[in-house]
């Protein structure tokens, strides 16, 4: 794992982190988000992953700005997603856990997408992949912003062969736009199919600003792997498809480099949680954090993320700041010269960072809130309080292996405690007696945010939450 260190430095040998230059173009910047699941902060290269290698990942990284305390907006799926895509806390725009085939629920009409702000601005937008914020109609991706759909609607274990849940699933439809084209397709080729249609779109927009924004459904579990990489790693399938994952970023790339296309589009590569631990040698690794997906503690929540612009971001540059998924919409709504969102969002601008302006870090704060609405953790700067609460703990049980889960407690009580980043981003010294007037102001942010967001764990409703999108049965 990288030395965590405060503040946003270049590699040694490489460039400064001084301002770079946009270049001069007319056009508005093409955008490239690519979302993998339950990929783990040691899952790449460059975050000390063993067994398997990542150097696409790591090119990005060496061409780009590696983001080292980058938040997932929640510790799960379908929450995650809906605060990217939103610029909002989760929970604020109604959001929590992971939507299955029975959910009625979905984002709101009246919130405001990424790819809607970017429609507004002449982008063609598209998304293939794990979808997972409703799979009614009026919540699938061409109500929301997107020009093309191809993907799942939801998790790719939801389907007939769960490894606990047998035949509770329904089969695992497969869309184009709005309708189901296969059920239970063929899983070993979800990421030579989708990154297949993400090529194909940006070939197909070349000479109009675009958004696609690919979603992979793996390394969630079920794992598979085309023929073209079974057996490449030395972990197993699971290195096996964080291979094929990276292999999938490097076409990406090479065909931006091939259409003249990389000096004039931001990518961005993230996860939308940390491992799912329980599923042992078929998960992936938190790279020395505590615990993993489903906990607030860093394993859960802090997620590799890389973005590159050729000519923009400084080559080789290490951000040390406090940012999160929530931040993406803001950040491409101001490079796209696009007003924000009508109602209020929790997102900050990233941009100066993208640009390499170190000066100022626009993120202060971060709150770490899960299941239907318990505020668990809060962070300012390099300070982290949290909240006794009960919850998933993966510590000292035994994982599943192959396919099968382990036993994971999901009620386990989880003690206060007060942490301090910079020197222990494994969170394992509770210095909460030592530092009273941390405590205090942590403790104070807390109390400020149940007011806006509420919190279950302190029965406070808080006034500025919105219902999310609902159908009828």
């Amino acid at each position: 794992m990288r030395a965590v260190i405060t503040g946003c430095v270049a590699i040694a040998g490489l460039a400064s982190c001084a301002t770079t230059e946009k270049p001069k173009t007319d056009r508005l910047p093409n955008i490239v988000l690519i979302n993998m699941d339950d990929m783990g902060y040691g899952d790449v290269s460059l975050n000390g992953a063993t067994g398997f290698t990542t150097p696409n990942i790591d090119k990005m990284a060496g061409e780009g700005i590696v983001f080292t305390h980058f938040y997932s907006p929640q510790a799960v799926c379908s929450a995650s997603r809906a605060g990217l895509l939103t610029g909002c806390y989760p929970n604020r725009v109604g959001f929590h856990g992971a939507l299955d085939h029975s959910a009625t629920i979905g984002i709101n009409p009246d919130e405001q997408t990424i790819p809607e702000l970017l429609k507004e601005k002449g982008y063609a937008t598209a998304a293939f992949g794990k979808w997972h914020l409703g799979h009614r109609e009026k919540f699938l991706p061409l109500q929301h912003g997107f020009d093309e759909f191809f993907g799942i609607p939801y998790s790719n274990d939801m389907w007939p062969n769960h490894p606990v849940n047998k035949n509770y699933y329904p089969p695992l439809p497969l869309f184009e736009g709005n309708e189901v084209i296969q059920e239970n397709p063929d899983q070993s080729q979800f990421t030579q199919n989708f990154t297949k249609r993400t090529i194909d779109f940006i070939q197909k927009n070349k000479e109009n600003p675009f958004f696609v924004y690919l979603a992979h459904p793996m390394p969630h579990v079920p794992l598979f792997v085309s023929d073209m990489f079974k057996g490449k790693s030395e972990q197993g399938l699971f290195g096996d498809v964080i291979m094929e994952i990276d292999w999938s970023i490097g076409q990406i790339n090479k065909t931006l480099e091939q259409l003249n296309l990389a000096e004039n589009t931001l990518v961005i590569v993230i996860s939308d949680n940390g491992p799912w631990m329980t599923y042992g040698n078929h998960a992936g690794s938190s790279g020395g954090l505590r615990e993993g997906k489903g906990t607030t503690f860093e394993g859960g929540q802090r997620v590799p993320c890389v973005m590159k612009w050729k000519g923009v971001t400084p080559e080789g540059a290490v951000c040390n700041y406090l940012t999160s998924g929530i931040d993406i919409l803001p950040t491409i709504a101001t490079l796209a010269e696009s007003p924000m969102p009508e109602k209020k969002i929790d997102g900050v601008n990233l941009s100066q960072l993208i640009q390499g302006d170190f000066s100022t870090n626009p993120r202060t704060s971060f709150l770490y809130y899960y299941r239907r609405n318990n505020l668990e953790a809060v962070r300012k700067g390099d300070w982290k309080l949290v909240f006794e609460h009960h919850g998933r703990t993966y510590e000292n049980n035994i994982p599943g292996r192959d396919g099968q889960p382990g036993k994971t407690p999901e009620n386990a009580l989880i003690e206060k405690g007060l942490y301090d980043l910079r020197c222990d981003p494994g969170e394992r010294y509770n210095v909460m007696e030592f530092y009273p007037e941390k405590l205090a102001e942590l403790e104070a942010l807390a109390e400020e945010a149940r007011k806006d967001l509420g919190d279950d764990l302190t029965n406070s409703e808080g006034t500025g939450r919105r219902q999310p999108g609902r159908v009828e049965e």
